[in-house]
């Protein structure tokens, strides 16, 4: 059987979600959003009110959705939300492109929506509003942009509230040591894995395969490419789910950058365009065998990498995974097939594309995306010449360095004339605060480590 003739599995029209509530086989919809810190957010409807109320008009929430801290602490500073402004609401709008049915959850139909204020018009700030913005930009070219994450995890054998009542210290991975592409110890995770992987198959995503990783507990699980708003809805409908799956099991996920010394969570970004058609524009008669299209693309990414790092490492946590020989990037360099680059070139003829490999599991995939398309943009526009290829060790060469904190990857983004251009003063500054906050919760902590350091001894 082709891939065509598999049914539309999962995937819901407005028309099959009706009938769904009338039979009684659908009771529950969420309205999701995405936050500025990659989380889905939203409310459960009953799905009689949603059919009646939000579907037409949208669901209402208060518009500090997009201005808070993890904790969900209101935060002054940002131009959209804030006491003086009174924190009134924006509405979600269903985007029902993306309505599907949640098989882990009984009943349960999601469908995830683009933020906008009472008067119609986009949240700018708004994730998938920033990256809409950017695939619109492309398209004006001539090209449409398709991606697919590598969203890496640690599964623990501990639940979500044993994790908190532990500190998160002392935990138990569900496996005990190096299981990379290990089918005997990965066969023991099965019953957790084969859900998520099934379960995302019944909402209507195309799962590629499951594989252990490095360190202890580490799983990745990958999806086929697709166009890039839809790879993101992917992304975040994956990495919400899988942990509602895991608690389901007793267990729990992490997709911390860099939970402990040991190898980081990934989220490796595959990249590539086809023109409105649908036909591959990136290989050609060049070096290499790529197009011009190609070369102006990867020009692109280096030339706008630090400026725009934030919206790929956009935590404290994320610049831990920047050590050299760790498999995580440290240099803004290129090579064909070269694992220590920042850009790894795979694939060839309609396959080609650029495998970005600074994202660590923290990312937010809208904005990460959108720096992707913001950066070829500028290649594309700029006419970009393609840069020396690395070819050995780029932890060993010459290339430019990755920012190594998150300060550093602030003040990049504040400052950059490229950032503002593509994404506007108010997208840039919106998330220069939200690095704000970050720092200022970091700084002002005190940690085991400080404790244990400074205790008795100093």
């Amino acid at each position: 059987m082709s891939t065509l003739e598999f049914p539309r599995r999962g995937k819901l029209t407005l028309d099959e979600l009706r009938a769904a509530v009338i039979s009684g086989s659908i009771d529950t919809v969420v309205v999701a959003i995405t936050d500025h810190l990659g989380r889905l957010q939203g409310k459960r409807c009953g799905a009689r009110s949603f059919l009646e109320d939000v579907a037409e008009q949208g669901a209402e929430g208060c518009n500090y959705l997009l201005a808070v801290d993890v904790e969900n602490t209101t935060i002054e500073g940002y131009g959209i939300s804030s006491w003086a402004n009174g924190y009134g609401d924006l509405v979600m709008k269903p985007d029902f492109d993306t309505l599907h049915v949640v098989p882990w959850l009984p009943g349960t139909a999601m469908v995830q929506c683009d933020v906008q204020w009472l008067d119609g018009s986009p949240v700018r700030p708004s994730p998938r509003q920033v990256l809409r913005h950017q695939i619109d930009r492309l398209e004006a070219l001539g090209y449409r942009a398709h991606l697919a994450t590598e969203l890496e995890f640690l599964l623990f054998d501990d639940t979500y509230e044993q994790a908190w009542d532990r500190g998160y210290a002392g935990l138990t991975p569900a496996s005990r040591y190096n299981i990379d592409y290990s089918l005997l110890a990965t066969s023991r995770l099965e019953p957790v894995l084969r859900d998520i992987r099934n379960g995302m198959e019944g909402a209507g995503m195309v799962v590629e395969s499951s594989k252990g990783e490095c360190n202890d507990g580490q799983q990745e699980i990958t999806f086929r490419y697709a166009d890039a708003l839809r790879a993101c809805d992917g992304h975040v409908t994956y990495k919400n789910g899988a942990k509602e799956i895991a608690a389901q099991h007793g267990k729990s996920i992490t997709y911390m950058a860099k939970f402990n010394e040991r190898e980081g969570n990934s989220c490796h970004i595959h990249f590539s365009l086809t023109d409105l058609e649908g036909n591959p524009v990136l290989a050609g008669e060049g070096e290499h065998g790529f197009s011009p299209v190609m070369e102006r693309l990867v020009a692109g990414q280096i030339a706008a990498l630090r400026e725009l790092t934030y919206f790929v490492a956009p935590t404290i946590n994320s610049y831990k995974r920047f050590v050299e020989g760790s498999f995580a990037p440290t240099a803004i360099a290129w090579g064909i097939d070269n694992r220590s680059c920042a850009l790894r070139i795979v694939g060839h003829g309609a396959g080609l594309r650029v495998e970005n490999r600074v994202g660590g599991g923290d990312v937010n995939p809208y904005l990460a995306a959108a720096a992707l398309i913001a950066a070829t943009i500028h290649g594309l526009e700029n006419n970009l010449p393609l840069p020396p290829v690395t070819e050995g060790n780029a932890y060993e060469g010459g290339a430019q360095r990755l920012p190594t904190t998150l300060r550093d990857s602030r003040d990049l983004l504040a400052g950059s004339a490229l950032a503002r251009a593509a994404f506007g003063d108010d997208v840039v500054d919106h998330y220069v605060h939200t690095a704000d906050v970050e720092l200022g919760a970091f700084e002002s902590a005190i940690t085991d480590w400080e404790r244990r350091r400074g205790f008795e001894r100093l």
